[in-house]
């Protein structure tokens, strides 16, 4: 029977197939997720969702370094099978098995370095975000000052990075990393110019950032009115560590920072001048447990 020449061969391929359910049995084993003992709910901290989307990418990684070698080395184990039980040598079907698997070898060494860009994107996004959370942490002073932080806010399909409560009024702040290029000379390239409906940084221009931003404003506002049936002056603020900003052109709904001067940012009373109210103690705290209760669901 011909077709046993083909079908006994895979006998060889039971030990790769058997290391490959275990590869991706523990794909998922590391969950840094961590629940609170006193309710189970989920801890949500500063850029929780930069990190669970780093523990996914960290998974693809470790799934495409373990599933590599061994989808490489299929064909060639299949073929050295085929050689065995095969009648007459056909040296055409061993080159095509050689060829798989280098084809192979090649795709994966695109989804590894696939996979490091990524990981790369996400820890500079993650590092950012960590770098506002705690500039806006100094704000956390309940004797002095009655300011509050939350950070992700989940808000439909999205995530607000920061919402920070002050008497002066409620502000969405947005952070984004971006890569700065090098010019000619090996120099960074951090100039970035705000325009009314894009970001122009060297070599390309972005809308997203501004209009993600005006989404979470407009979201928290229209949040806010449902939840505790006020409407406070909602403020925009996207942050973008370690660029230089011309804000020349920029928008007034928004305002475009490095994040240097944010503290000074949101303690000004300069900030809601446009608006003349200002929150009192009893609808902060309003605020303060919507937000609480919409962190925890």
């Amino acid at each position: 029977m011909a077709w046993l020449e083909y079908l006994l061969p895979l006998i060889f391929l039971l030990p790769l197939g058997a290391t490959a359910v275990v590869v991706l049995a523990l794909r998922n084993l590391h969950d840094s997720r961590v629940h609170s003992p006193f309710d189970d709910q989920l801890l949500r901290e500063s850029g929780q969702t930069l990190r669970v989307r780093l523990d996914r990418a960290f998974a693809d990684l470790f799934l495409d370094g373990a599933l590599g070698p061994i989808a490489t080395l299929a064909p060639m184990v299949y073929g050295m099978g085929r050689m065995l039980f095969a009648p007459r040598q056909d040296w055409l079907e061993w080159a095509l098995y050689g060829a798989l698997s280098t084809l192979l070898a090649l795709v994966f060494c695109v989804l590894l370095m696939r996979d490091y860009q990524r990981i790369r994107r996400l820890k500079l996004g993650l590092a950012c975000e960590l770098a506002v959370s705690q500039k806006l942490e100094r704000l956390v002073r309940p004797e002095t000052h009655p300011y509050a932080v939350f950070h992700d806010i989940t808000a439909g399909s999205f995530t607000i990075d920061h919402v920070v409560l002050t008497p002066r009024g409620v502000f969405v702040i947005e952070t984004r990393a971006r890569t700065r290029p090098l010019d000619a000379a090996g120099q960074e390239q951090n100039r970035l110019v705000v325009e009314r409906e894009r970001l122009r940084f060297p070599g390309w221009s972005e809308r997203s950032p501004l209009h993600k931003t005006r989404q979470a404003r407009t979201w928290l506002e229209a949040w806010l009115a449902r939840e505790c049936h006020i409407r406070p002056s909602v403020h925009a603020i996207l942050v973008l560590p370690g660029w230089q900003i011309d804000t020349t052109e920029a928008p007034k709904d928004i305002q475009v920072t490095n994040g240097e001067t944010l503290i000074q940012t949101l303690s000004d009373d300069d900030v809601a001048k446009e608006s003349a109210e200002r929150l009192d103690p009893e609808t902060q705290d309003r605020i303060a447990h919507a937000l609480l209760r919409q962190l925890n669901r």
